[in-house]
C-alpha cells in the first residue's frame, strides 16, 4: 500500500496567495485553469474568496481547474498526467492506495500560512482516457471533469473511489511545524528518513521529527506496506477530515 501526499489548490506560484478557511472550514481554491475548463471559481461559490486570496489577479468568472473534484455521493475524481502521472505510474500507485490532499491554507487572511490536509481519496479505479470507452469519458465530461474535457497529455488519467473534502480545520490536519515556513513539515513519525518520493535528501529529514519539503512538486509517494502504524495515522486522518464541525 501507498499514501500519497499530493500537493493542489492556490499558493504563492499559482494563484497568488493561500487558500482560505472560512468560519472553521477550509476551502481549497483550485488554480486558474491552464487549458480545458466548464467551471469558474463563481460556479462553485469560490468567486470572492479568489478575488481575495489572488489580489484581484484571478476575478470570480475566471475558468478554473476543479481537480480534485469531490462529489455528493461521497466520491471523489482526481485527474493526473504528464511527469506527475508518469511519477505515480513508477512508484507503482495502484487501487487501494489513498491520495491525502494537502495545500497551503490561512485563516480568513490572518494569520500564518501553512500547509493542511483538505481532503483523501482512496482509489478504487484508476482510468487511462487516451484507451477507456467513449461512454466512461462521457461520465466524467458530464461533472465537467477538466481531464474529461480534452486531453493534456498522452498519458491523462483519472483516480476514482471514495473521498471526502474536509469539513473542519482540525489542527490533526495541519502539516506545518509549530512556528515554521509552511514547507517545514512536523512529519508523522511512522514517516522515516527517505521513505518518501522527490525527498531522498538526507538534510531534508530533519531532528524533532521534522521534514523539509520540496518547494516544487505535486505528487510525494510513501510506500507502507503492512505496516499498521502509518494505517492507524490514515484512519485517524480520515476521520478528522469527515468530522463534522463542533456548533458553538
Amino acid at each position: 500500500m501507498r499514501i500519497i501526499f499530493s500537493r493542489k489548490g492556490f499558493d504563492s506560484a499559482s494563484g497568488g496567495g493561500p487558500s482560505p478557511i472560512v468560519q472553521g472550514r477550509p476551502l481549497s481554491l483550485p488554480i486558474p485553469s491552464s487549458g480545458h475548463s466548464a467551471t469558474s471559481y463563481a460556479d462553485l461559490g469560490l468567486g470572492q474568496y479568489a478575488e481575495i486570496a489572488s489580489r484581484g489577479r484571478v476575478r470570480a468568472s475566471d475558468p478554473c481547474h476543479h481537480d480534485p473534484m469531490f462529489l455528493d455521493d461521497g466520491t471523489c475524481l482526481f485527474g493526473q498526467c504528464g511527469a506527475a502521472q508518469t511519477h505515480l505510474r513508477n512508484q507503482g500507485v495502484r487501487e487501494g492506495d489513498v491520495f491525502v490532499f494537502f495545500g497551503l491554507f490561512r485563516d480568513e487572511g490572518k494569520g500564518a500560512p501553512h500547509h493542511r490536509i483538505f481532503g483523501y481519496l482512496e482509489v478504487d479505479r484508476i482510468i487511462d482516457l487516451a484507451t477507456c470507452s467513449s461512454a466512461e469519458r462521457e461520465a466524467f465530461a458530464a461533472h465537467k471533469h477538466p481531464h474529461a474535457l480534452g486531453m493534456y497529455a498522452r498519458n491523462d488519467t483519472i483516480y476514482c473511489g471514495k473521498g471526502r473534502a474536509a469539513q473542519n480545520a482540525s489542527p490533526e490536519l495541519c502539516l506545518t511545524a509549530p512556528g515554521g515556513p509552511p514547507s517545514l513539515w512536523q512529519r508523522p513519525d511512522w514517516l522515516r528518513p527517505g521513505e518518501l518520493s522527490y525527498h531522498d535528501r538526507a538534510d531534508r529529514w530533519r531532528d524533532a521529527n521534522q521534514l523539509q519539503s520540496v518547494a516544487r512538486g505535486q505528487e510525494f509517494v510513501a510506500p507502507i506496506g503492512r505496516r499498521q502504524k502509518p494505517r492507524k495515522w490514515l484512519e485517524k486522518v480520515i476521520h478528522r477530515i469527515i468530522a463534522q464541525p463542533s456548533r458553538k
